[in-house]
C-alpha cells in the first residue's frame, strides 16, 4: 500500500515540520533522499496528451488557461495517467455533474492531468465528496512535467495529508520522496466533502484544507519551474473507494500570501 510504503520513507527523512496548532509556518525542507460512462481514456503510460471527447455535433471551443470545470458536460483536455492499481477495475464516469472516479483495485494511484497549458504561477482548487470506503486519498498537483517530475498536495480521511515530489522511473511506474507529512482537524474524516487547494509559484506551495491556509513550503532545493495542474486520488487496502470531483477551479495567482 502506497501509504504505508510512504511511513518508512518519512521516518527516514527530517522533514516533519510544527504541529499546524502553532500557524502557518514557511520553511525550507532538507533536501530529498533518492527513495455510468467511461470518459477519460485510462492510459497508462507516462505521458500526458491533451484528450479531447467532443459529441459528434459539438464544436470544440479553444482550451482556456483559467477556468472553472463543474463537469456539467464531458470535460477535455484531460488525461488519466496511472502509478499503481489495475487500471481495468477503475471507472470514470460523469455523473450528476461531478467527475467521478470508482476505484474498485485496492492500492491503486492515479491522476487527471489537464495538458493544455503549463503554468508558472498558479491556483488550483477542487470540491471533493467520498462516497465509497471512509479511508482513501485525494489531492491536486502541479508543476507536473513528464521528464523532471511534479509536486502534489494530498489529503486522507484520516486526518492525514502530505505532499510528495513524484518522478517517472519507467512506463506507468512513479517514485515518490515526502516532503511532510502531518495531520489536521480541518479535514472532513470518513465519508464526507473536502475542499482542497494549492498555490505554486517560484518554488513555494501553499495548502489549504476547506478555506484555510494550513502551511507553506519552500522547494527551492526540487525547484520545478512550472508545469501542468490536475487531480491525484487513490485506495488503500479498503475498496471500492468512491471520490466525485464537485467542480475544479483553475486560477491567476496575483497576489501569493506573505
Amino acid at each position: 500500500m502506497k501509504k504505508l510504503l510512504l511511513i518508512g520513507l518519512f521516518l527516514l527523512t527530517a522533514c516533519l515540520s510544527p504541529s499546524e496548532g502553532q500557524g502557518v509556518t514557511s520553511e525550507p525542507s532538507p533536501a530529498p533522499e533518492a527513495t455510468a460512462t467511461r470518459i477519460i481514456p485510462t492510459t497508462v503510460p507516462a505521458t500526458v496528451t491533451p484528450t479531447t471527447v467532443p459529441s459528434p455535433t459539438a464544436t470544440l471551443l479553444p482550451p482556456e488557461i483559467f477556468f472553472t470545470e463543474e463537469f456539467d458536460t464531458t470535460p477535455v483536455y484531460w488525461s488519466t495517467l496511472y502509478a499503481s492499481g489495475d487500471p481495468s477495475r477503475v471507472d470514470i464516469l460523469n455523473n450528476h455533474s461531478t467527475l467521478t472516479f470508482e476505484l474498485y483495485s485496492p492500492n491503486a494511484w492515479l491522476y487527471a492531468i489537464y495538458g493544455a497549458y503549463e503554468y508558472d504561477s498558479v491556483h488550483i482548487e477542487t470540491l471533493v465528496e467520498s462516497l465509497g470506503s471512509d479511508l482513501n486519498a485525494m489531492g491536486l498537483v502541479c508543476n507536473y512535467g513528464e521528464q523532471a517530475g511534479w509536486y502534489e498536495f494530498n489529503i486522507s480521511t484520516d486526518s492525514t495529508y502530505n505532499v510528495l515530489y513524484g518522478q517517472w522511473i519507467a512506463e506507468g511506474i512513479a517514485r515518490y520522496m515526502p516532503v511532510l507529512n502531518d495531520t489536521s482537524d480541518r479535514i472532513a474524516t470518513g465519508n464526507a466533502i473536502n475542499e482542497i487547494g494549492l498555490d505554486c509559484y517560484e518554488n513555494i506551495l501553499q495548502l489549504y484544507i476547506n478555506g484555510k491556509l494550513i502551511r507553506k513550503l519552500n522547494l527551492e532545493h526540487i525547484g520545478l519551474a512550472g508545469g501542468k495542474v490536475g487531480l491525484s486520488l487513490g485506495s488503500f487496502e479498503e475498496a471500492p473507494v468512491i471520490l466525485a470531483f464537485d467542480w475544479v477551479k483553475v486560477s491567476l495567482l496575483e497576489s501569493p500570501s506573505p
